[in-house]
């Protein structure tokens, strides 16, 4: 009977999150608009928009997931994730605008567009599509994992694991292929409702159900488990104050260029809604608090869970203690907490090869969008299969995604600044920083003396292109002196602030 009724509210709440994403279109040219449409909403979301879909990009899965587990495992070192997503959103209250200027000038939707047109070769922007979605998969299946493991939890085990994952598949590519960037926005308004509705529910039931009270919950932690309140933490993680301080910079610096990130800026109607967006944003950073709270809260009450057991230290206080329609409705806020940045990552990855490398095939070039449709396709059911077949490969591919991503920050941000630097010292910093991570990743020397590998690479990325640069000679097809690139960046945003408003 409590599978029936978890389960009969979950489904009805996947049929809406469906039928939500196609009304999002509907006028707009849904079937029949461009690959701007479809990839960045138009170009025409709002403050509100903008920060519920940014918002839902950050709280994903991991938030109900994996916060409650590096809670329950590590304890402190899971601050992280609040102090880089902070630091991240001040960076972008300055970066968003740049990049935003500078593709509405080009009429271009995604960093691959970007990089191609700041090094004038289409090629480099289809090397770094394959090189983004190498990095953008392994997120893509640990959604699908993740809303895989809330579904079969909820139905109290009636739905496999395999049945989950196909559910979670099925639902996202159903809307994303053909509501697009807004259809997410507007799902993210229901996420956001179910997600601030469940969490506030459950940080004041869960003290006091199990220990009548935030008090008795912080005494017994501070006297039992008093390793999870420093650094580093429960346990030899390695993770001490070096990895957090290096982890937060870097993430702070490369969550301001992931293709998702910047799909969210390329979708406002002006500069000024990603400066209010990224002053807001800070504030959904509260929510992150709950399940690592309720993480600690498991210690006690759901002791031993070990390995990836620890994942579902939240859900076991929700299905031990809770009736079944509470339950169903908390697992349908996790779900679309994997529902809504599953949706972005894959049509960032369709955006990217319909633009970038599909385009170079002269059949493809007038077809973006639809190539990028199949594309997201394509690319959700290679996650699936790999989830099923062999899901140790993709898990250990996102151990560098954001190490790896980072490697992306020279060709990107720093070109846009720089007019000097050539495409072979870009390639060549590139080159060596993403070798450097996997090298110290997959033999397991991440952290490295305590600093994360990721921002190491990072630093001698920089070196190795600024060194090339003023060692070789000037790229013969540069970035042209008509404010291609963002020399003059606070101009470049209010004209094209002044053309939009001009524009309705």
């Amino acid at each position: 009977m409590n599978a029936a009724v978890a389960t009969s509210i979950f489904g009805v709440f996947m049929v809406a999150t469906v039928v939500l994403g196609l009304l999002a279109v509907r006028g707009r040219g849904g079937k029949t608009g461009g690959i701007a449409e479809w990839s960045v909403g138009g170009r025409s979301l709002g403050a509100v928009f903008i920060w519920v879909l940014m918002a839902g990009e950050g709280y994903t899965s991991f938030s109900y997931l994996g916060g409650a587990g590096w809670g329950y495992d590590f304890g402190a070192p899971v601050l992280y994730v609040v102090a880089y997503m902070s630091c991240g959103y001040a960076v972008g209250y300055v970066v968003g605008p740049m990049l935003w200027s500078y593709a509405r000038r080009h009429q271009l939707v995604g960093i691959t567009d970007m990089i191609a047109h700041r090094f004038g070769r289409p090629w480099l922007g289809a090397l770094t599509a394959v090189l983004a979605t190498v990095f953008l998969l392994p997120y893509i299946q640990l959604q699908i994992t993740g809303m895989g493991v809330v579904v079969s939890t909820i139905s109290y085990g009636a739905i496999s694991l395999n049945w989950a994952y196909f559910i979670a598949f099925a639902v996202t590519t159903g809307f994303v292929v053909v509501s697009g960037l807004r259809g997410s926005a507007w799902v993210s308004v229901l996420k956001d409702v179910m997600v601030i509705g469940t969490l506030a529910f459950l940080a004041v039931y869960v003290p006091l159900h199990y220990f009548d009270g935030y008090g008795p919950l912080l005494d017994r932690v501070v006297a039992e488990k008093r390793q999870w309140l420093t650094l580093p933490g429960h346990g030899h993680s390695g993770m001490g104050s070096a990895w957090f301080v290096t982890t937060s910079l870097m993430n702070a610096l490369t969550v301001v260029i992931f293709p998702t990130t910047v799909a969210g800026y390329l979708g406002a109607r002006s500069a000024d809604a990603l400066r209010r967006n990224a002053i807001w944003l800070p504030a959904y950073n509260v929510l992150l608090f709950v399940p690592m709270l309720l993480g600690l809260a498991a210690l006690f009450v759901v002791p031993g869970l070990a390995g990836a057991e620890s994942n579902l230290a939240l859900f076991k206080l929700v299905v031990d203690s809770l009736p079944a329609w509470v339950v169903g409705v908390v697992g349908v806020a996790a779900a679309l907490s994997s529902v809504v940045p599953m949706a972005v990552f894959m049509l960032v990855i369709g955006t990217m090869w319909g633009r970038s490398v599909l385009s170079l095939v002269p059949r493809w070039q007038a077809r973006q969008k639809g190539a990028a449709q199949v594309v997201v396709v394509v690319a959700g059911v290679v996650a699936l299969v790999m989830t099923y077949a062999v899901p140790n490969t993709l898990v250990r591919l996102s151990l560098i995604s954001y190490e790896g991503m980072a490697q992306l920050l020279p060709m990107l941000l720093l070109a846009l600044v720089w007019r000097r630097l050539t495409l072979t010292g870009a390639l060549s910093g590139l080159t060596v920083g993403v070798a450097l991570v996997c090298a110290l990743v997959f033999t397991d020397h991440d952290p490295v003396r305590g600093l994360n590998a990721g921002i190491v690479g990072l630093a001698l990325n920089l070196v190795v292109a600024v060194a090339v640069t003023y060692a070789g000679p000037a790229d013969r097809r540069g970035p042209r002196p008509d404010g291609d690139v963002l020399a003059d960046t606070g101009a470049g945003v209010l004209r094209d602030e002044a053309g939009a408003a001009a524009r309705g």
